[in-house]
């Protein structure tokens, strides 16, 4: 009897582990939604609060800068509290964070109250949610499959633009803008109480297959933040995400502004932009699948082949802003925007794994975070120095240009 109990046991456990992997995988998800769903939610609402208050362009994507530059500069911290802290507390500080910064924003009358509250409170609390902590949850649950778990959980920024800029959009509509900023920020303080009731004990533990090579490997890297900053890949790396970011950041911070301007509605606008949410999400498993048929470099440069041509298509609606070219803008830009970044995710993770993962991953992610900040507000001043989005376009073919070149010279990424 006790034999077959133990069969019994054996069984399932596997099973039982694979069912705790997927929620982990979904909590993940759902946060990763929240947190970049509403920081990018802010190309929506870049309109209005610059028409109520009359301040330049480059003025009020200052905002958006900060929000990024936020994001990345604290993601080793983020590593860091995660390594000491656990889930829990990192998760309940983030989602703390966005509640009370949407609620100061929705009562901002100064443009310093705005950089402080959805600049750089929402950057901190998007990077507590946000790609750091998940990568080393995921990471303790799916060994060989991370690549795929982290395709899935790189989808999430699209869904949060599929769900939450239409709904940003029609929220200021109907409420205003203040209105929407209060709402986001009492939805996000009552999420507080279920998050912090889940077993964080089960869901941080990991997988018993996955976390004891870890440990060994330890043992054999023993990296350390020092050391991996002594590495080329770690530069490569940080480069990578720095100018793709830039070129990403610099287009998406004025995508709903730019078709506006040249003639879609505003509610269109926002769901067009919306929808590269569905295809994201297509990008990401496409770009993984490719990786395991053509191998992980060939995939990446194909990647930043179609978001070039995706910049093109953009650059040509303003000439001919038919329903046609802003289809394939979506679709070619929109699911390639983060394509690379389970790929590159995972290939980081693995080079540096041991103790000090979420460290490393989280100094190499200032990259993106100072990308994002520096596209963003370059693309405002560019915009107000030119008044036209020409120039902001090859400033962001330029940039993608400069990402995929470690690609194409590193020895470690090339292998």
């Amino acid at each position: 009897m006790d034999q077959h109990t133990h069969r019994d046991d054996t069984r399932t456990t596997p099973a039982k582990s694979a069912g705790v992997a997927l929620n982990v995988l979904a909590l993940c998800f759902v946060l990763m939604v929240l947190g970049r769903g509403l920081s990018d939610s802010f190309s929506v609402f870049l309109k209005p609060i610059s028409e109520s208050f009359g301040w330049d362009r480059a003025e009020v994507v200052s905002v958006y800068s900060l929000t990024w530059l936020a994001a990345g500069l604290t993601a080793p911290v983020v590593g860091r509290l995660f390594d000491r802290l656990g889930p829990r507390a990192v998760y309940a500080l983030g989602l703390l964070l966005l509640g009370g910064a949407f609620l100061v924003a929705a009562h901002a009358r100064q443009l310093w109250q705005f950089q402080l509250s959805v600049g750089l409170c929402v950057g901190f609390g998007a990077a507590l949610i946000g790609i750091v902590p998940h990568s080393i949850m995921l990471g303790r649950w799916f060994g060989p499959r991370l690549p795929t778990a982290m395709a899935v959980l790189y989808s999430a920024p699209g869904a949060g633009l599929l769900v939450l800029l239409p709904l940003s959009q029609i929220l200021i509509d109907r409420m205003g803008w203040r209105g929407a900023y209060q709402l986001y920020g009492v939805v996000m303080l009552c999420l507080l109480l279920p998050l912090v009731l889940l077993p964080w004990r089960r869901f941080a533990g990991g997988a018993p297959h996955v976390v004891k090579p870890a440990e060994t490997s330890l043992a054999a890297e023993g990296w350390t933040l020092a050391s991996a900053m002594r590495h080329h890949a770690f530069w490569a790396l940080f480069s990578t995400f720095f100018f793709t970011s830039i070129a990403m950041f610099g287009l998406t911070a004025q995508i709903v502004a730019y078709l506006i301007d040249v003639g879609f509605p505003p509610l269109q606008a926002a769901t067009a932009w919306g929808f590269s949410g569905v295809t994201l999400f297509v990008g990401m498993l496409g770009v993984s699948t490719l990786d395991g048929i053509i191998g992980r470099r060939p995939s990446i440069l194909f990647s930043y082949g179609v978001s070039i041509l995706g910049i093109i298509l953009l650059w040509l609606l303003q000439w001919y802003p038919n329903y046609w070219l802003l289809t394939g803008f979506v679709v070619t830009f929109g699911s390639m925007i983060g394509s690379r970044g389970p790929l590159i995710t995972a290939t980081a993770l693995k080079i540096f794994r041991g103790e000090r993962v979420g460290t490393i991953f989280g100094a190499i992610s200032i990259g993106s975070g100072l990308g994002s900040a520096f596209g963003s507000w370059s693309g405002g001043l560019i915009h107000d120095w030119t008044h036209s989005y020409n120039p902001l376009i090859a400033f962001a073919l330029v940039s993608v240009v400069l990402g995929m070149i470690p690609f194409l010279v590193v020895p470690a990424l090339r292998r």
